[in-house]
């Protein structure tokens, strides 16, 4: 991730300063920060975990703040810092983290060593400590601007017990030039920093104790005779944070925790080029998704109304045994005898029609195609599971409603994959209904029930599978296009499985298209069904069995795309030019 993350201190004397600060840094070292061959480097220690060696090297000069460079160095001179502003010791080389995986190299020292880095670390410790601050003046808080850059800044406090008010103001901030990936990144570093604040201030605080069971300072204080402000201020500013927390690995232990901040959040978001508007599969999963987070809002806001109802509990009823909540020891049921999930049975489309034959295949597909109900009957709920994966890349997203295993038969309008148990009877009219298609897997009376060659055989020889429907395809069927095109795919063994699941999506991109004509075609504009007939044979799509799945699919399309079509309104020149 090409940011810098930052500790800040308000200095009483000097006003905000950057203490400690890492960047990264993806071309080679500049000279006398990376390579030990220059003579005065010396390599002092090295430490690998998780995949980045760190190490600590001493250089010829430092290029931060050393007695030689005072002139040249970005950073504020020596006379104008004390030991509270100031991290790494004179000539001390910081510490400097190389990725292997990466070759990226993470590089620690009190002020970045290029002129405009340094004034974009400084303005942003200046605002982070001054009037960018949050109500309480601790918490996080975003701002910048595109020139500056864009900031997450947490500020917060740190015991101390010659400090005015017993404590100093310290601020975590993290610069990128990237808003939107930053905004996005806030609740990774939001959790994440507030570890590393919630650690400092732990041991501070023990510091802060010790210091006053020893020598109380309050009492002290209050005894002591007045004298003026600034010989307070002289008195008690230069104090070092290693000093507060009594850690002398401190800045050590913060650069590898922001090496490895920077090299997780950077992992954790990836960029996708996206090239055209949203795919309809996209939009409907993004609808989805929203439901769900307003359905978890309803749940929490419920929770709080019942715990604010079981606060308020009559005076009688101190007695009384609490039953424990169904749902919650149910969930730590579940939770106990949880097991990782098994492998997939079937592999892909191609292997699933290896393993039911050809015809049952075709008959099962164009089932599924159509919107028909399709019920797998089995013992084996990973089985099930496996085949309703395979057999919803067929459809868009929005046509699948899936009831993964029940232990009742679930009507056509619920779901269009129900997995039900043996045992499970199905009604009479559904068993001779065209629009429902069984698929019932027995066990097998052979060991090799399906074609050679078929991948994992092991895992299927011990199951028979028996594909019935009220309404059989007949052979000589042509069938939707779609179906025809997938087969011929599924067929040409110079495809791989990877290029048939692209055809797949090609396919199935091509005929929402379609579908988007015909429902702004019919739906909003109203046409009569002379002019849909002419549309259809412009489209391919004329015959029976593509315009029911044209109808069928015309359901997945998402709720955006249809309220932006029936919201527009026509204009009355434009109904006057279509007559």
């Amino acid at each position: 991730m090409n940011a810098i993350v930052a500790l800040c201190h308000f200095c009483e004397l000097h006003g905000p300063r950057t203490l400690f600060c890492t960047e990264v840094l993806h071309a080679p070292l500049p000279q006398g920060a990376g390579s030990g061959d220059s003579p005065g480097q010396v390599e002092q220690a090295e430490e690998e975990e998780g995949g980045i060696q760190m190490s600590s090297r001493v250089r010829a000069h430092s290029p931060a703040e050393g007695a030689s460079t005072e002139s040249s160095s970005p950073g504020p001179k020596k006379s104008d810092m004390c030991e509270g502003c100031r991290s790494l010791a004179v000539g001390h080389p910081g510490y400097i983290s190389h990725d292997k995986e990466t070759s990226i190299k993470y590089v620690s020292h009190q002020h970045p060593n290029h002129p405009q880095l340094f004034s974009i670390v400084r303005q942003a410790c200046v605002r982070s400590l001054s009037c960018e601050v949050c109500p309480g003046r601790e918490g996080p808080i975003f701002f910048g601007d595109e020139q500056h850059g864009f900031v997450f800044s947490h500020t917060f406090f740190i015991k101390d017990s010659l400090a005015r008010g017993f404590q100093r103001w310290y601020s975590i901030i993290a610069i990128m030039m990237d808003r939107i990936y930053l905004i996005n990144s806030w609740p990774f570093l939001l959790g994440k920093i507030r570890g590393i604040i919630n650690e400092l201030q732990g041991k501070a605080l023990k510091v802060f104790e010790a210091e006053q069971f020893g020598c109380p300072q309050r009492a002290q204080r209050m005894n002591t005779a007045f004298t003026p402000f600034l010989h307070q201020r002289n008195g008690n500013a230069a104090r070092s944070l290693t000093s507060l927390t009594s850690d002398d690995n401190l800045w050590a232990c913060l650069h590898t925790s922001f090496a490895w901040l920077l090299k997780a959040c950077g992992s954790r978001l990836t960029e996708k080029l996206l090239e055209g508007a949203p795919t309809e599969d996209t939009l409907v999963q993004m609808e989805k998704l929203a439901d769900l987070e307003e359905e978890s809002e309803s749940w929490d806001n419920s929770e709080a109304e019942e715990e604010e109802k079981a606060a308020a509990v009559p005076e009688g009823a101190e007695g009384r045994e609490l039953t424990s909540c169904p749902a919650e020891s149910s969930f730590l049921s579940a939770c106990g005898s949880w097991q990782p999930p098994k492998p997939s049975v079937f592999k892909s489309l191609r292997h699933m029609r290896q393993v039911l034959g050809a015809s049952s295949f075709r008959m099962l597909a164009w089932h599924v195609l159509m919107g028909n109900q399709v019920i797998w009957k089995s013992r084996d709920v990973n089985l099930v599971h496996s085949a309703f994966e395979v057999l919803r890349t067929m459809l868009p997203v929005g046509c699948v409603r899936i009831i993964p295993y029940s232990s009742q038969y679930e009507e056509a309008y619920r779901c269009n994959f129900l997995g039900l148990s043996p045992p499970v009877p199905i009604p009479a009219h559904v068993l001779a209904s065209e629009f429902a298609v069984v698929v019932e897997v027995h066990t097998a009376t052979r060991s090799n029930l399906h074609p050679a060659g078929c991948e994992d055989d092991l895992s299927l020889s011990k199951y028979e599978f028996v594909v019935t429907s009220g309404s059989p395809v007949a052979a000589d069927r042509v069938g939707p296009t779609i179906l025809n095109k997938i087969e011929a795919a599924l067929t040409n063994q110079n495809l791989s499985v990877d290029v048939v699941d692209q055809c797949l999506i090609c396919l199935k991109e091509e005929w929402m298209n379609k579908v988007k004509v015909l429902f702004k075609f019919t739906k909003v504009d109203s046409r009569p069904k002379e002019d849909t007939q002419k549309l259809l044979s412009v489209l391919g799509a004329s015959e029976e069995d593509n315009v029911k799945l044209l109808k069928f699919w015309m359901t997945g399309l998402s709720k955006t795309y249809k309220s932006h079509l029936m919201s527009t309104v026509r204009s009355p020149t434009a109904s006057e030019s279509r007559n």
